[in-house]
């Protein structure tokens, strides 16, 4: 008989404003987002006295300061966060090495075999919480199941500090009482969609065939049939590989112009080739994000047959995807981004080579749930 699993997942509370408000009594008790203090600005996390006001990450820093003029804007410290991350990862490698980062402020443990050989997966994040604390003075919430899925969920449950357990004879009520949009994957135009099909809790999402779902959400749509069921059979992976290196910019300003356009293409091509060489990654496939004045976003991507090193193969490549991207005064755009990734599966690299270049499809991103990065 299998062992049942033991997934912990521990979430940094308010992450970066609570580092703040740790190394600055004064910050303590107020209102605090952490972000920069522009016309474009975008608040990274917000303390739990703004959230109050309605503030999250995420959101414009203007729109942070009219719901609240009192707010308090931190400009981030990375390296502060990034020593505090390291500090907790070496406490959670005191349980176990089957650890998976998903950001500086939250992991994912599997602890069904765990280091200290504590039976029970609530002692080991009750442990790992308290040590957190007296270590960096932070908290941080628990959650503790036997998937991923259930896991990241209750770690939010009970927030801040709080430690939630979802046990597999629980799992089904839980579920069902959610609201879909607390359903990994269910974002904004997704929650949307399900609530014209009258799906509103993971009830009602339990209650669809798979073959509904499927026609509704495509491959998402057996992701979603699974979750209702509390079937989520993902591995907690420690060794991660990266598929892509990405920059992008918000601009003060809209643009709209065409040469202004060309001189920010070229700045960001020089920003992504500086993370391509600090990251030693190497890909084939060139994407373009552009985000409109309104919030639109679309991507348009190519692949070529060698991988992307040089100015003189990206710029270009650049260039003509931006060629395709309909703008205009009244059209403007707010954000220009590059990536680079893999083109195919490494299964692929023995075959014969594509042509020169094709076209991938073009992708409408929606939005993750609001996280603290």
């Amino acid at each position: 008989m299998m062992t049942e699993r033991r997934i912990i997942h521990i979430d940094m509370d308010q992450f970066f404003a609570a580092v703040e408000q740790r190394d600055n009594p004064e910050l303590r008790g107020k209102p605090v987002a952490v972000g920069h203090d522009g016309q474009r600005g975008v608040v990274s996390t917000a303390s739990y006295e703004a959230r109050r006001f309605g503030i999250h990450s995420a959101q414009s820093i203007q729109v942070a300061k009219r719901r609240c003029p009192q707010l308090i804007i931190v400009e981030p410290h990375f390296q502060k966060y990034k020593e505090a991350s390291l500090q907790i990862r070496d406490i959670m490698h005191d349980y176990t090495d089957l650890i998976e980062p998903l950001s500086l402020d939250e992991a994912f443990l599997d602890v069904t075999e765990n280091k200290r050989h504590i039976p029970l997966a609530v002692d080991i994040a009750r442990d790992i919480k308290q040590r957190i604390l007296e270590t960096t003075g932070l908290t941080a919430s628990a959650g503790v199941s036997y998937c991923k899925f259930l896991a990241k969920i209750a770690s939010d449950w009970r927030k801040p500090d709080g430690l939630t357990v979802v046990l597999p004879d629980d799992a089904r009520a839980f579920i069902d009482q959610l609201q879909v949009n607390r359903i990994w994957g269910v974002g904004h135009k997704t929650a949307e969609h399900m609530h014209r099909m009258g799906i509103f809790t993971g009830a009602d999402l339990r209650r669809c065939s798979l073959a509904h779902l499927v026609q509704e959400f495509g491959k998402m749509g057996r992701v979603f049939y699974d979750f209702a069921r509390g079937i989520d059979e993902r591995p907690v992976i420690s060794e991660w590989e990266r598929k892509s290196v990405s920059c992008e910019q918000t601009f003060e300003k809209d643009i709209s112009s065409a040469s202004a356009i060309v001189i920010e293409l070229y700045h960001t091509v020089e920003e992504l080739l500086r993370r391509l060489e600090k990251t030693g990654f190497e890909g084939r496939t060139l994407t373009l994000k552009v985000k409109f004045a309104d919030f639109h976003q679309i991507t348009r991507s190519l692949t070529a047959s060698a991988m992307l090193r040089t100015k003189q193969q990206i710029l270009p490549m650049a260039k003509q995807l931006m060629g395709e991207v309909d703008y205009s005064r009244e059209h403007p755009i707010r954000l220009l981004g590059l990536g680079v990734s893999h083109a195919v599966a490494d299964s692929y690299e023995s075959a014969s080579p594509p042509a020169s270049l094709w076209r991938e499809l073009e992708l409408q991103f929606e939005p993750w749930p609001d996280s603290e990065l």
